[in-house]
């Protein structure tokens, strides 16, 4: 068996630092990197680039609502011409710095409110696509897993990959719990390992409320934010090797 392992990287800010970027890429094998709108500083993302360079890490473009303040997580009703235009920066700010790293980007993986957004909302779920098929067809989309967008980029003729989160809590209905709900985001890794674990082999997971929602991913993403999150995404790619489950990221 095969699972992409993948990771929220780039983020830090200036003299801000958030997560760690090379213990984190000696664990995954694609690398969701911010591009300025949420996350993240020109040098910052360079060094980001160069390290998932040198240890063979996919690169995806983790583009996201224009929201600095709120890093991305909160819900924006914005207009599609300027939805459109803003996704096609973002993937064009981390191509020319990811030429300049010696590598490219393959993929878009939209981060926070936008990704929560666009996995239910038909109009901004049509904007990013449209601005993925404006700016290269060829990247794949990384959307939620069950969510009706899978559906809708295939249609408009995108890749797409569906994906799980190790990290954080699900609905019965297979959507993500709330981050302003208690229980959204779990720590536990042992536990978490778990999870992840019968999601590879049975394609279902215990939901907040003890039920048991199908799940059907190519991705598992520990965002590299949370607390533990290094220890959380080795003690998972350490499980999974045991258990014969080879991490490789979907984009080759």
């Amino acid at each position: 068996m095969k699972m992409d392992l993948n990771s929220d990287l780039g983020e830090s800010f200036g003299a801000w630092t958030m997560g760690d970027d090379a213990a984190m890429l000696d664990i995954v094998s694609s690398a969701n990197v911010a591009c300025g709108f949420h996350a993240g500083d020109p040098a910052g993302i360079l060094k980001t680039l160069k390290a998932a360079k040198e240890r063979n890490v996919a690169v995806g473009a983790h583009v996201s609502y224009p929201d600095l303040v709120g890093f991305g997580r909160r819900n924006m009703d914005i207009g599609s011409a300027d939805l459109i235009a803003s996704v096609i920066y973002q993937i064009g700010a981390l191509q020319g710095l990811a030429q300049a790293a010696g590598t490219r980007v393959s993929y878009v993986k939209p981060h926070g409110a936008l990704y929560n957004k666009i996995a239910q909302d038909r109009r901004q779920a049509d904007d990013v696509i449209k601005a993925l098929l404006a700016i290269d067809k060829s990247l794949v989309l990384v959307v939620l897993a069950g969510a009706p967008l899978i559906e809708w980029a295939r249609d408009a003729g995108l890749s797409v990959v569906a994906e799980a989160f190790a990290d954080r809590a699900y609905t019965p209905a297979g959507e993500l719990v709330s981050r302003t709900l208690a229980g959204a985001v779990l720590h536990d890794e042992n536990a978490i390992t778990e999870r992840m674990l019968r999601l590879v082999r049975e394609g279902a997971l215990e939901a907040i409320d003890g039920s048991t929602v199908r799940i059907e991913a190519e991705s598992i993403c520990v965002h590299g934010d949370s607390p533990g999150a290094v220890s959380i995404a080795r003690n998972l790619r350490e499980r999974f090797e045991r258990e014969n489950i080879r991490i490789a990221s979907f984009a080759g």
